[in-house]
């Protein structure tokens, strides 16, 4: 019996592993809820090639490097062997956002799409991991739109990047031409905020990193996706939101990912911060929730939503049979 339970175990695994690497588009939640992909208990994982890194596991399922590292912390980035199993992240919490257009959550790196397209279609979300702003040229919080799209844009670089590039010995042209070495890539979407993209890149295996001058950038075949469904006018909200708190059903959940502007921070304000945030879910009152839970999510900083509480079912949500 064991031997079938685990033959069993993994081949789900396996099937949700396929899943986890062609599902793009998520149905929205019902409302009240924020949980969007598998149950968080029904874990994936995907077998390495001798030849794989992490990073070409993450590109094949569509998440970033951070995602993918924080996943694994004990899996060598550049190494991970023959056979080893590498945990997928194949749920997640929805930033707390209005759901429409797009929202940028700089913590986990990604990107959401909330679409509406035609009045028949069934709202839905789709999710990509992005690259950010450096630390010292930080990627611009608050409520903006899309002011304009290019395909195969040109490239003028501003002086402040040649001025840095050049410091360093690197002397960039005047202008960057249209194609796939630009360092934009092939499709651009200007926001409103002057000087700043979401772009496609030609150094995919940043995504999902600290890496740019500000913009946000894109796998190039996940911006190839999103870029015909995207509107001149679609708002764009840049949040920071390394908490999420948020219900499916009657489980709330924690997911929670390293903190930007205080790496360092304290435990204990962290801990205020979730308790703030679970209060705000459950009505304004803090409930009983799992205390060990709690602490492992916010030392880990994995990622990986938690669960921390279980409500009683309402009496409304109940159904009476009748005995036939």
């Amino acid at each position: 019996m064991a031997t079938a339970l685990i033959k069993n175990t993994l081949i789900a695994i396996n099937l949700l592993a396929t899943a986890a690497a062609t599902a793009k588009q998520f149905d929205l939640p019902a409302p009240g809820d924020a949980l969007i992909g598998e149950p968080p208990h029904k874990v994936s994982y995907a077998k390495s090639r001798q030849e794989d890194t992490l990073l070409d596991i993450a590109r094949e399922y569509d998440i970033g490097q951070n995602e993918i590292l924080l996943a694994n912390p004990n899996v060598d980035r550049w190494l991970p062997g023959q056979d080893t199993q590498v945990r997928i992240p194949n749920s997640r919490l929805l930033p707390d956002t209005p759901r429409q257009g797009l929202v940028l959550n700089l913590p986990e790196y990604r990107l959401y799409y909330y679409s509406t397209e035609a009045k028949t279609d069934q709202p839905g979300v789709t999710t990509h991991p992005i690259s950010i702003g450096r630390v010292d040229w930080e990627t611009p919080l608050g409520k903006t739109r899309i002011i304009a799209k290019t395909e195969n844009p040109v490239w003028i670089p501003p002086q402040s990047i040649k001025d840095e590039h050049a410091a360093e010995g690197d002397i960039l042209p005047d202008v960057f031409p249209a194609g796939p070495d630009n360092p934009l890539g092939l499709f651009a979407m200007r926001l409103a905020v002057p000087g700043y993209l979401i772009h496609s890149t030609n150094k995919p295996y940043g995504v999902g990193m600290r890496v740019s001058h500000g913009c946000i950038r894109m796998y190039p075949e996940d911006i190839e996706r999103l870029y015909p469904h995207i509107k001149v006018g679609t708002t764009v909200y840049i949040v920071n939101q390394p908490i999420k708190v948020g219900w499916s059903g009657n489980t709330l959940y924690i997911e929670v990912y390293p903190d930007l502007d205080n790496p360092d921070i304290e435990f204990s304000e962290r801990l205020e911060n979730a308790l703030n945030l679970i209060e705000k879910n459950n009505r304004g009152r803090l409930p009983v929730i799992k205390g060990s839970a709690l602490k492992k999510a916010l030392v880990q900083s994995n990622g990986i939503p938690v669960a921390l509480f279980e409500r009683a079912v309402a009496i409304e949500d109940i159904e009476f049979f009748e005995e036939q």
